[in-house]
């Protein structure tokens, strides 16, 4: 490694298949690295890649990686700069030979390594988890430690989880074994933080118009020390901002409770202590681990069937009664009724509203079966029949189409021993690597809540105002569920935001929750409360159960609702 022994420098350049293109480069010249490392892969991007491969055997990897390094593997040689990656998908010896295919056409000599053993599909009916169209456990980080530590140049993954890429090469760098659960809980913190890429440094952050620059904001770069803690920062002179408000809200993002739980190590969220370590710098310290569950997850995709979708525009006067009318007349030409079909009305009209588009509410009808057929031509037909027989304005957003695949997620777990974990070396020697021999199995915290809001802060009255007036939020998806991490910015506002959160307050300010189980933990370390809300995404992503299907908009939907809140905690001057 090029930089002192005590430090790694691990850069991310993809949160998600689809990213920046050029971010690889950009972080290759942009400074100083050890390591480069991205997130290719989702509970969807699984889905898609394995549908891929159904197709063609020599896909079901990220291309878009494998074009990053068409224009990047020479550079990354040149600076030293260690990459690795998820996106070997469903097919990681594919693309390993694609990335030699590369290397040898630009006449380069690159060392590649890849991880497997995730891949569980022609075991998942023996292992209790059905007949799913794929079934990968999310391994950690010591295969690609062992991989990284023999001298590959890439490191190429299936699933694992999103943190592994970061704490595999820190691993390797400082020699960690399994049992330094501190230190394997802070570089999986630090991982957390970075492998979403620009969430870290602005993106999707709720203040954002408090950021200068955040047309093209900079990947973010984790420098991992030898117990752990770490410094988040980006390199000099890019867009957006590293602070302790960006990297409290990534720390929420997508988490259940207290301990987040990974194949090597649990980490304990409620120990992490935060610190401003100078301009883009922000230093992550204090991170506990504890002994990893005995179970890992196992994310199953399967086909769920298939689905069809038409939005009519409502406009003017008596929207419900035109929406109902809608709906009749629709179900009413259905010569054959899907398993499942909903409507959603969203008033998006405003009274006397100044142009067409601001008088006109959307009317959305779903529609989902096993057979193809049921909801592709019958479906088709009923939208265009009542077209000139329904309510004054009826028209589509778009002309009805044909019924599209949906896919469903599903999480099952098995033993840590039974993913075959090993690594396969640049000149095909296999390594096995051993599970973890001391486990915990995973139990509930002592909810750590604060005192009640002090009676001055009661006595000094209250002012009506949207939530986010003082409070952050990032929501996101798990599968079926979807979380809500609420934060503060002052240690006077923690414990009025505690009193606030409720399971009943948040279903009054969350109508579409009501009927849903919530589950809320408090970290106080981070002046934050993190919501679970169970089945609100249905059967995950892929099953579009909602028109957010990953709930990335909840928590502002959730800011942007009034509370009461203490004057003494309103700011004194615009956010």
């Amino acid at each position: 490694m090029s930089v002192a022994p005590e430090v790694l420098r691990v850069g991310n350049c993809s949160g998600f298949y689809g990213d920046r293109l050029g971010a690889m480069r950009e972080m290759l010249e942009g400074g100083e690295l050890d390591v480069l490392t991205g997130d290719w892969l989702a509970e969807l991007t699984m889905l898609i890649l394995a549908r891929d491969r159904m197709k063609d055997e020599g896909t079901g990897y990220a291309k878009t990686f494998l074009r990053q390094l068409h224009d990047c593997l020479g550079l990354a040689l040149d600076r030293g700069v260690t990459i690795v990656a998820n996106a070997g998908g469903v097919n990681s010896p594919g693309l390993v030979t694609a990335i030699r295919e590369l290397a040898t056409e630009q006449g380069l000599t690159a060392a590649v390594a890849h991880v497997r053993g995730d891949d569980l599909t022609p075991r998942a009916a023996d292992l209790g988890l059905g007949t799913p169209l794929g079934a990968h456990a999310y391994l950690g980080g010591f295969g690609i430690a062992r991989a990284v530590a023999s001298g590959a140049d890439v490191v190429v993954t299936g699933r694992v989880t999103d943190a592994s890429v970061i704490v595999g090469p820190a691993i390797a760098h400082f020699g960690w074994g399994r049992n330094d659960l501190d230190a394997l809980a802070g570089a999986t913190v630090a991982g957390h933080v970075i492998e979403c890429g620009t969430q870290a440094t602005g993106g999707n952050y709720a203040f954002f118009t408090e950021i200068k620059d955040l047309v093209r904001p900079g990947f973010p770069i984790a420098e991992i020390r030898r117990d752990g803690s770490s410094v988040i920062t980006k390199h000099p002179a890019t867009a957006g901002a590293v602070t302790v408000d960006t990297v409290t809200s990534q720390l929420l993002y997508e988490v259940q409770d207290a301990r987040y739980a990974g194949p090597d190590v649990t980490s304990r969220l409620d120990s992490i202590s935060l610190r401003q370590d100078g301009p883009d710098r922000v230093e992550i310290s204090g991170v506990r681990g504890e002994a990893p569950p005995p179970d890992v997850k196992v994310s199953l995709t399967s086909l769920g069937g298939f689905r069809n979708e038409m939005t009519m525009v409502v406009t003017g006067l008596d929207i419900e009664a035109k929406a109902d009318l809608a709906r009749r007349q629709f179900e009413d030409a259905l010569t054959i009724s899907p398993t499942d079909l909903t409507w959603t009305l969203a008033r998006t009209d405003a009274p006397d509203a100044p142009t067409q588009q601001q008088a006109a509410a959307l009317l959305t009808v779903v529609a989902r079966d096993p057979d193809p057929k049921v909801v592709g031509r019958p479906f088709s037909n009923a939208a265009v029949e009542i077209a000139l027989g329904s309510y004054p304005g009826f028209h589509p957003t778009s002309p009805p189409g044909a019924a599209v695949p949906y896919g469903v997620f599903t999480p099952g777990w098995v033993p840590q021993s039974v993913p075959q974990h090993e690594v396969v070396l640049d000149d095909g020697r296999v390594e096995a690597v051993p599970p973890p021999t001391t486990t915990r199995p995973l139990e509930p915290l002592t909810d750590a809540h604060p005192a009640h809001v002090p009676g001055e802060m009661r006595e000094g009255g209250t002012v009506r105002a949207p939530l986010g007036t003082v409070a952050g939020a990032r929501s996101g998806d798990k599968g079926g569920n979807a979380n809500i991490g609420v934060w503060v910015r002052e240690d006077a506002a923690w414990p009025w935001l505690a009193d606030l959160l409720t399971p009943e307050r948040v279903h009054e300010l969350l109508p579409e929750t009501a009927d849903l189980a919530l589950t809320i933990t408090h970290l106080p370390n981070l002046r934050a409360v993190n919501i679970v809300v169970e089945g609100l995404l249905g059967e995950g992503v892929a099953y579009n159960a909602r028109f957010d299907p990953q709930a990335k908009g909840l928590a502002e939907w959730l800011r942007s609702r009034h509370v009461d809140i203490p004057t003494s905690l309103l700011p004194t001057e615009p956010q």
